[in-house]
This record gives structure tokens, sequence and C-alpha cells, in this order.
């Protein structure tokens, strides 16, 4: 055992009450290794699932569910989910609990090896955002060929679908505002920017390049605009998901997909290693907008809110 520090949430509320602590490594039993924490993905759900009392949750929560690191420790008969496991091996971690930390020791099947072409803090990016895109485009059935309507395109969801769409033929009309158009179009998608006339912008699209309908709509916005276009322009809603408006999808008959719903936990842990696998060939990366210190994860989180940088965010112990 040895001692490192982690965030905790000792109370409900935003992520100044959080308190960053000391605590105890355990040592790894049988099916599970020990990881010192090079770099940690921030994610808005890392925040979220604290703001607010949970029913099934009890206080402290340890924050963060995705890392990259070194394994400093290997209980007996232990795999990854990619293979063999040794100490000094460069892994991921995702679905954890506690990721806000100098070191943690957590279940095998949740680490697999890092992609060697990523740095620790695109590698703790990659997962979360990586296999929600997938599913998106999994649920919706987007098939070689199509064209599907990307809400939120310049996000890290976003991204992640315009590379996995472009590596299937799958043409992505993705909409972004005009300071993040040419992220869009850096990552494969034809880029329109939203607000007023959004709909009208996407059909003269349309009929400029010949092409006959929008087949499916992603949406990682959840605006009420995004809710309506893609209404209007997706003749059946069951091709049309949300992972942040479970209220509107209910309302039109949108799909909406979580984390922490059984279906989506098991799609996405599906999803892994295939992710790392592109990701080893080079054919998936992570943009990464700013590295802060670990000390530092409230103010991580108020820039994330703030949307001022264009990338994903990691807190580097």
């Amino acid at each position: 055992m040895s001692i490192a520090h982690r965030w905790l949430a000792t109370d409900w509320g935003p992520p100044e009450h959080w308190r960053f602590a000391p605590f105890t490594v355990s040592a790894p039993r049988a099916g599970e290794v020990t990881i010192r924490v090079r770099a940690a993905g921030v994610n808005p759900a890392d925040a979220k699932h604290v703001a607010r009392a949970r029913p099934g949750t009890e206080l402290p929560v340890a924050i963060g569910y995705e890392v990259s690191g070194t394994v400093i420790a290997v209980g007996p008969d232990t795999r990854i989910v990619t293979g063999p496991v040794t100490v000094g091996d460069e892994v991921i971690a995702f679905r954890v609990r506690g990721g806000y930390a100098t070191e943690l020791t957590v279940p095998a099947e949740k680490v697999l090896r890092k992609p060697a072409p990523l740095s620790h803090a695109q590698a703790a990016n990659l997962l979360l955002a990586g296999t929600t895109a997938a599913e998106m485009l999994h649920t919706v059935g987007a098939r070689t060929g199509e064209t599907v309507l990307l809400h939120g395109a310049s996000g890290a969801v976003g991204v992640s679908v315009l590379q996995q769409a472009a590596l299937r033929g799958i043409r992505v009309i993705g909409t972004a505002r005009s300071a993040r158009l040419e992220t869009v179009r850096r990552f494969g998608g034809i880029a329109i920017e939203y607000g007023a006339g959004l709909t009208d912008r996407i059909v003269a699209y349309l009929a400029s390049e010949g092409i006959a309908r929008i087949d499916a709509a992603l949406d990682a916005a959840g605006t009420d605009e995004a809710i309506a276009t893609s209404s209007a322009l997706v003749a059946d809603p069951g091709r049309v998901v949300t992972i942040v408006a479970p209220r509107a999808a209910s309302e039109h008959g949108f799909r909406a997909i979580a984390g922490s719903m059984p279906e989506s936990a098991r799609f996405r842990d599906e999803a892994r290693a295939p992710l790392v696998a592109l990701a080893e060939s080079r054919r998936l990366t992570v943009p990464v907008g700013a590295e802060l210190p670990l000390e530092q994860a409230p103010e991580a989180h108020r820039m994330l809110a703030a949307g001022s940088v264009e990338g994903k965010l990691a807190l580097i112990p």
C-alpha cells in the first residue's frame, strides 16, 4: 500500500466544493492493477454526476472516469482487456472511479494498452468520447454511402464521430459555431454554421450537391434548434439519437443513449478495443486543447463549462 492524492466530492455541488486529499492506495488483488496516473481525462460527466444527490450514491465520491498512466503493480493471475500486463506497461483505464488521482488500483477488466501514437493527455481522453461516438453511429444504423447530420460537431464526441464516420465512408454534415467550423472540416466533415436559418442552409447544400436526403441525425448539442432541425430533415425518428436531450427524445420518438444505461455500457465496453486499435494505427486521434496540473481540477471544469478551450482538457499529476 502507498499514499497518493485524489479529488473527492465530499458534498453535492460544483467542483469548487471538491477536496484534494491523501488516501491509501490498496495493493492489487487478483484481477487488479495499480496505475501511476500520467494524465486524467476531463469530461462534463465528472462534475455532472456529483452536482446533486443521486439515488444509490453515497458521499464521498472519488472523481474521474478515464486515465492514462504506467502500471506499477499487478495482482496475481491478472490480464488486462488487451492481453498480458507487466509492471512498466503504459495503459489506459476507462469507466473507473477516482481517476483524478496520482495513483489508483482498478479492475483489470477496465484497463487496455495505451496506443503508442497518443500522448498520455490524448490517451486519457480517448474512450469516453470515442465509445459514445461509436454508439451514436451504431444506434442510428449509419452505413457506408449515407449522409448523417451531426449537431455539436466540433466538440469531443463530434470530432470522434467525424473520424469514425470517415473511416466507414459515411458523409457527415456537421453544425458548429463560426469559430469552430474549420475543426469540422479538418476532421472530414461538411461544416455548416448553426443559428437562424440552419434548416434552410442544410437543404440548400443538399440541393447544390444533388444529395437526396439526410439519412440520420446525431445530437451532441441538445438545443431546441438541433431537435427541430433533426425532426424536419430525418423522416424516421428512430434514426435520430441524442446524448444530451432525453426529454426531447421521448417527446419526438428519438433514441436517447447514456453510459449509465446497461445497453449502452455493454456496447461501449465492446467498442473499447477496436478504438484502441484505430488509435494504434494512427487512424483515430484526440485533439487536446489544454493540460493543467491535477491540483487545478476545479479550474479545468470552469474552462470546460465556458467552452474557452478547443479540444479536450487533461489533468497532469
